[in-house]
């Protein structure tokens, strides 16, 4: 088990720490577009995989989830804490979320139920300290039976100390955590064969942990030896004022997580006024849309404090809501549980027997945020139109013909008569369930309860 330094250390894995940030580069490389047509990806955050499976059926699927991202499958240290899950020792499907029938059971049900399965693939480290894994496999820090021993860790045995130091990121140890050397054929060869084993399942994509401590090169020389090497790819690479590695290097590969729209997000909804996000996404120089993988929050964030979280009530609600209606990435719905330490582990291992019962939050199928899943659906490919803001902190904005929004952010209601280039007729807010009326001219008049907002879309047009 590790310790509780090390536990702390690791829920700001890969530089979370440093608040600061650069702009980003520029790619040449071309990539792949967002997961498809349904670009809403629902991260399951420790759910064991038969419930997963549940939620597939029961509400992602009907809710137009494209994808569900699922946390790393493979055997790990034993522990209650979440962050054993970030500690590999085999890359057997063994961890305490489910075994590999389960696992493989669970992708074929989200298929059925038409949503993508992405992995949370950790491959740029091995486990910290000995002992025996949930598999049963035992391990020492630098020899995992069967997979690697010392010679495939030994190019820096030192914890990371300076990010300005390129060399020093990607070689030495993130948190004491046994470094994988990914510029060995090898090794390269070993990662290939874990994801494809896990692509041999039915799995569509990956989510990198810790890109940033891994040369871009390694990572896509890796992926070329995929099965499938279009599969969808999404890179951790948190962004660092002055720092030697930039995400924007690991944008020839895939997507790249784009934090910086997380932290933003928090500091305008908390401190500053909506009307600043009338550019927001590429105009505050972040990474093409087109690229970048966005959040309101996730299980690090969360728990680091730099993003807002579920605490923040109402707030984090309409966060949710103008990301799904912004078109900007390819949003991640965090879905978590709720926790005073840190280091807390899921409730009953895992098993989500009802949402909002023991502890779990289910954000993904809150209604004000999973209604926005089929609005963004709708409104996919659409501009931006008809934007309206108090130059405080209520906004509306259109999408198009397809979609209308209008977020309330002050604590009085907000009554007025909204323009929209929507087709005149009746319509759902998705986010109340009311019925209401666009005119001939595209005009509709409402109330806006402070904290809320009002979303209308032509996929919904009865209640």
């Amino acid at each position: 088990m590790a310790p509780r330094t090390l536990a702390a250390a690791l829920a700001l894995a890969a530089g979370a720490a440093a608040a600061l940030v650069v702009p980003a580069g520029t790619a040449t490389a071309a990539v792949q577009s967002p997961p498809g047509g349904k670009d809403v990806t629902a991260v399951l955050f420790e759910w064991k995989f038969d419930s997963v499976a549940k939620a597939c059926t029961d509400t992602l699927g009907p809710a137009g989830y494209g994808y569900v991202q699922v946390s790393p499958p493979q055997e790990h240290i034993q522990g209650a804490q979440w962050w054993t899950s970030y500690q590999p020792v085999s890359y057997k499907i063994a961890g305490r979320l489910g075994d590999r029938a389960t696992f493989s059971r669970m992708v074929d049900t989200c298929h059925s139920a038409g949503v993508k399965v992405v992995a949370d693939a950790v491959i740029n480290h091995m486990a910290a300290g000995d002992g025996t894994g949930t598999g049963g496999s035992s391990y020492t820090k630098y020899t995992y039976p069967g997979i690697y021993s010392g010679a495939d860790m030994d190019d820096c045995r030192a914890t990371i100390s300076n990010y300005n130091d390129r060399a020093n990121v990607q070689n030495c140890e993130l948190v004491g955590l046994a470094d994988l050397d990914t510029g060995e054929d090898y090794v390269r060869g070993r990662i290939a064969t874990y994801l494809n084993d896990l692509l041999s399942l039915g799995v569509d994509g990956f989510r990198i942990d810790a890109a940033k401590h891994m040369p871009a090169a390694d990572l896509a020389a890796i992926k070329s030896r995929l099965s499938n090497p279009g599969a969808y790819w999404k890179q951790e690479a948190i962004h660092g004022a002055g720092e030697a590695v930039s995400p924007s290097e690991y944008l020839g590969t895939g997507d790249v997580q784009e934090f910086r729209y997380a932290r933003d997000l928090k500091r305008v909804f908390n401190n500053e006024n909506l009307a600043y996000l009338k550019n927001y996404g590429e105009g505050w120089g972040y990474m093409e849309s087109g690229r970048s993988a966005v959040f309101v929050d996730n299980h690090d964030t969360e728990r680091g404090g730099d993003t807002l979280s579920y605490k923040d009530g109402a707030t984090y609600t309409l966060a949710n809501v103008f990301m799904l209606a912004w078109p900007y990435g390819s949003p991640d719905v965090h879905s978590g549980y709720e926790f005073s330490d840190r280091d807390a582990g899921p409730p009953n291992g895992g098993a989500v027997n009802a949402c909002y019962s023991d502890g779990w939050k289910c954000q993904h199928a809150w209604r004000e945020i999973s209604s926005m899943v089929g609005f963004r659906n709708a409104t996919r490919g659409q501009a931006v139109t008809n934007w309206w803001d108090d130059g405080g902190d209520r906004i509306a904005f259109g999408r198009g013909s397809t979609g209308y929004v209008a977020i309330n952010h002050e604590g009085s209601p907000l009554s007025r008569t909204f323009q929209t280039s929507l087709p005149g007729g009746a319509y759902c807010d998705v986010q109340s369930g009311r019925a209401v009326t666009v005119d001939g001219s595209g005009r509709f008049t409402t109330t806006i309860g402070a904290h809320t907002a009002v979303a209308l879309h032509t996929g919904a047009r009865t209640c």
